[in-house]
């Protein structure tokens, strides 16, 4: 006979067990891994101590050539030096002497300062008087036309600076095309290399420059004419 009561007592036992197993199962899922709650939430990364600030270093950067890059050694006599020379011209007075490479300052008393220079190359000499029309630093370079036309290579312009031919200074004669002025290459100096101009290093040129003034007398003598009283010492 099917008693009720002893079957009811079987059901709740079932339904415990049953519910027991699940916790169980459960928790050891748990145990294995454990269940996010918020999984966005990244996990951080591991703090790390900060570095000491490194002291600040400059960028280098490559400087300008310096004028004297291509310095060389002068022969004495071309060194600028003080010299006898007796002549009727005033304090002040510029003369280039074309046949002997120098160019002198006329200080007066029978002196003058010397300066070795070089000069135009055969058939680029010139003779006459003129005045300094005008003086610039650095000064930028633009062949005439006639220079062009010798040499089409030669740059249309350029900037003035330590690799300008026209070196540190230049002094401006009169309306011509010439001047006198430095150079980047100081072991012309002494030779006959230009198209006319008077070359002089760019550390006597620079010496020349802070003496003159627009409208100094320049007179250059002509390649034929040597003066008697250069003598030997003065040489």
């Amino acid at each position: 006979m099917f008693n009720l009561d002893t079957f009811k007592t079987f059901s709740r036992a079932v339904a415990f067990g049953a519910v027991a197993v699940s916790v169980i199962a459960v928790a050891g899922a748990a145990k294995a891994a454990p269940v996010q709650i918020f999984p966005f939430f990244q996990p951080l990364p591991p703090m790390t101590a900060p570095q000491p600030l490194q002291p600040y270093q400059a960028p280098t950067y490559q400087t300008e050539p310096s004028e004297d890059q291509d310095a060389v050694e002068l022969p004495a006599r071309f060194r600028r030096q003080t010299v006898s020379y007796p002549t009727r011209e005033a304090p002040g007075t510029i003369i280039i002497d074309t046949p002997n490479t120098y160019l002198y300052y006329v200080l007066g008393n029978g002196q003058a300062l010397r300066y070795g220079i070089g000069v135009g190359r055969d058939g680029f000499t010139w003779s006459g008087v003129q005045s300094v029309s005008r003086k610039a630093e650095w000064p930028a370079w633009t062949p005439p036309p006639e220079m062009i036309a010798r040499q089409p290579y030669l740059p249309r312009h350029m900037a003035g600076g330590p690799g300008n031919p026209l070196g540190a200074r230049a002094m401006y004669l009169g309306g011509t095309i010439y001047r006198i002025h430095g150079t980047n290459a100081p072991e012309t100096i002494g030779k006959r290399v230009s198209s006319g101009c008077i070359r002089m290093t760019n550390e006597d040129v620079t010496d020349l420059y802070s003496r003159v003034n627009v409208g100094t007398k320049v007179i250059v003598l002509p390649m034929n004419e040597r003066r008697a009283d250069l003598g030997a010492a003065n040489r």
